[in-house]
């Protein structure tokens, strides 16, 4: 049976395995039970802007947006990749609003175990699913704050002792440091001005994942529906945003938008 429509961001659920679907349009497929079958992707030919549903013949940035978008959404403004560039208390936010939901809202710190350890933020409410979409192994919450901009300051000040990348390769491979994350943290600690102490969080839990998999790669290919029209293979597992088949692995959010025909 075949399901079409337009690919959206892998969706998940906390568990042990984390149980996953793919989304096109409105229908829901769940991952977890296909691991083992051979799946095949087929790109349509159309895409369409995952903000406003607009369809268009290229999309702009790395979010898969039209044209309009781009240039206008605070989703696609840089703050969003560089928050410490937030610009909210200047007035000139693309949308104060979006501002207010998204920018001046508690924000957690965190230590994450995907490759090796690296520091990243998020929104509070968003904690688990960034974690998740990261491919993490472990996860631990280190301080809270009131705004992104302040946390994205923080994790300049960290990031010049932690990393704030994942090798998605290794990560992919389940090649992972054995790395202390509350020993780190308390290294950090010393490393952080003063005044930023009075956010930490005092016991921290690291949070363990994993990720539904029968087997792992040795050699990490890249799948993309921009080099080839079908994608298809054994699904072996299902990690961050990737389907990890025995032919390569797909990034699934970097094809939201793109309209395909799936098939078990």
């Amino acid at each position: 049976m075949k399901h079409i429509g337009f690919l959206q961001a892998l969706e998940h659920e906390p568990a042990d395995p984390i149980e996953y679907q793919l989304r096109l349009d409105d229908e829901k497929i769940a991952l977890n039970e296909l691991l083992g079958q051979s799946i095949e992707l087929s790109f349509l030919d159309e895409l369409q802007c995952i903000y406003c549903g607009r369809i268009t013949k290229k999309f702009y940035g790395k979010n898969n947006s039209c044209y309009p978008c781009y240039r206008d959404l605070p989703e696609n403004d840089l703050c969003i990749v560089k928050p410490e560039l937030c610009h909210y208390h200047q007035g000139t936010c693309r949308d104060a609003t979006f501002g207010e939901l998204h920018c001046l809202q508690p924000h957690i710190v965190y230590l994450a175990l995907s490759s090796n350890v690296k520091v990243g933020i998020t929104r509070k409410t968003n904690m688990m699913k960034r974690w998740i979409d990261q491919g993490a192994s472990q996860a631990m919450a280190i301080m809270e704050v009131p705004s992104r901009k302040d946390a994205g300051d923080i994790e300049i000040i960290l990031a010049q002792y932690v990393k704030d990348k994942t090798n998605w390769r290794k990560m992919l491979k389940n090649e992972i440091a054995d790395c202390d994350l509350l020993a780190i943290r308390e290294d950090l600690i010393t490393k952080l001005p003063e005044p930023y102490h009075a956010y930490l969080i005092p016991d921290p839990e690291i949070v363990p994942l994993t990720y539904p998999s029968l087997s792992t790669l040795e050699k990490i290919t890249p799948l993309s529906l921009d080099k080839q029209a079908t994608i298809s293979g054994k699904l072996i597992g299902v990690k961050a945003q990737y389907l990890i088949l025995d032919t390569g692995v797909f990034q699934v959010r970097k094809h939201a938008g793109y309209k395909v025909a799936f098939a078990v």
